[in-house]
């Protein structure tokens, strides 16, 4: 019986696995590929130009949430406790009104220990709800947004003076304004602080990124042809991505040349992408450390990890307090592209916008990698901007497509734990048989 289930499994066609392990992010392409398809006032130079302010926006944020999984932490919601530090941080100093490029370092600087602090906090809380770690993530975040309120619609004003001149503060003089204006950079404020320092046009990004992308299956055919044994690689997606690389390149010099339609695309954010590569690298290099080996094995086995010597809660509290301060310069990223603070609800959404986005990419509770979160980052939002295109398209109502976002945004939660659930128990009634 045992023989017999085992052949069954490995006969499966490696093509039905593979779209059982994707199946959230091509209902997502399909979904985009359909908003093409049935919507007439979308052209591509709409759709990039959104989709290129969307991803630098929201791409640090996804990305802060790979290492908790890694560490067997799950779905860490609470990254709404780092945008919280981050928004305490960015109210601070517009409270003193430092603006440009050194206010937006203090910014960063002020949200680093108040984010260590309540990461360091939110790990020792997960520490005492092994396996309910996404559950007491989320009653985190409840909790700390009650502390969040507390502060600036009462602290702020009653037990921390400040003048009701201040055009931060609410005309009684208690309480911070619901949205708080950054002023944009020329004018010394926060807005476009960071997208400012340097920009170069869409294409010429293009160019660079996948130019980057050749160089590297090139490195990786030619390190595999020296090393057979130690260097291994899947030489059809090198061949894919050399061809897919050599194609956009092309495009790209073609665009460039000729002045096409495609090169007023919205200029690219230099340092932003800069900052997202950054946190990339770091997501990939920190997992060949000691310490990210630690967070593999514990989050392979607690219990093994814990013979094997390892600090079991010490790890998953740096896991935590990593991805926690992240996620606050995450935030702050995201603001100073949006140029305006919504006081009481930028935070709100911030958990399950990016958890989605990382599950899309094909992550689940127990795996997730940078290509998941840059996948997953490009997928969540093409689906944001077609949404209200294919409910006008369709239904004559763009707020139908509204709707359906919120849908889809709990439904690829729902779905992605489904599968997960289903393909543990799968594995685990083939191992008992």
């Amino acid at each position: 019986m045992n023989n017999a289930k085992t052949r069954e499994r490995l006969n499966t066609p490696k093509t039905s696995t593979w779209v059982a392990d994707n199946i959230v992010s091509l209902i997502f392409v399909a979904f985009t590929i359909f908003g093409f398809l049935v919507s007439d006032g979308v052209t591509i130079n709409f759709f990039l130009t959104e989709l290129s302010s969307r991803f630098f926006r929201n791409a640090f944020l996804v990305l802060s949430l790979v290492i908790p999984v890694v560490a067997g932490l799950g779905l860490n919601f609470g990254i709404v406790v780092g945008a919280m530090s981050a928004q305490i941080a960015i109210a601070i100093v517009r409270y003193f009104e430092f603006g440009g490029i050194a206010g937006l370092v203090l910014t960063f600087v002020l949200a680093l220990p108040i984010a260590g602090l309540f990461g360091y906090f939110t790990g020792a809380l997960y520490n005492k709800t092994r396996g309910q770690e996404m559950i007491a993530s989320l009653m985190v975040c409840y909790f700390a947004n009650g502390l969040y309120q507390f502060l600036f619609l009462f602290v702020v004003g009653v037990i921390i003076k400040v003048p009701k001149t201040h055009p931060m503060i609410k005309p009684d003089g208690v309480g911070v304004r619901m949205t708080v204006d950054l002023v944009p950079v020329e004018n010394g404020g926060l807005k476009y602080a960071l997208d400012k320092i340097w920009e170069i046009p869409f294409m010429w990004a293009i160019l660079i990124v996948f130019a980057c992308i050749l160089l590297l299956q090139l490195w990786k055919i030619y390190r595999n042809k020296n090393n057979p044994a130690l260097y291994r690689y899947n030489k059809t997606m090198v061949l894919i991505n050399a061809a897919l690389s050599t194609a956009m390149i092309a495009l790209s010099i073609y665009s460039i040349l000729t002045n096409s339609r495609l090169m007023i695309i919205r200029k690219v954010p230099v340092v932003t992408g800069l900052l997202i590569v950054a946190l990339c690298v770091f997501n990939e290099l920190i997992l060949r450390t000691k310490l990210g080996q630690d967070f593999r094995s514990v989050g392979q086995s607690q219990h093994i990890a814990e013979v094997s010597g390892i600090n079991v809660d010490k790890t998953r509290i740096i896991a935590t307090i990593m991805s926690t301060v992240f996620a606050s310069w995450g935030q702050i990223m995201y603001l100073q592209n949006m140029g305006t603070l919504n006081t009481y609800g930028a935070h709100t959404q911030i958990g399950m916008f990016s958890v989605a986005a990382l599950l899309v990419g094909g992550a689940s509770t127990q795996k997730a990698g940078v290509k998941h979160a840059v996948i997953g980052t490009l997928l969540f939002n093409s689906m944001f901007i077609m949404s209200p295109e294919i409910g006008l398209s369709l239904f004559g109502n763009a707020l139908l497509g509204e709707y359906f976002r919120t849908f889809m945004v709990y439904g690829v939660i729902g779905l992605a734990l489904g599968l997960h659930v289903w393909r543990t128990n799968k594995k685990g009634k083939i191992t008992l048989n």
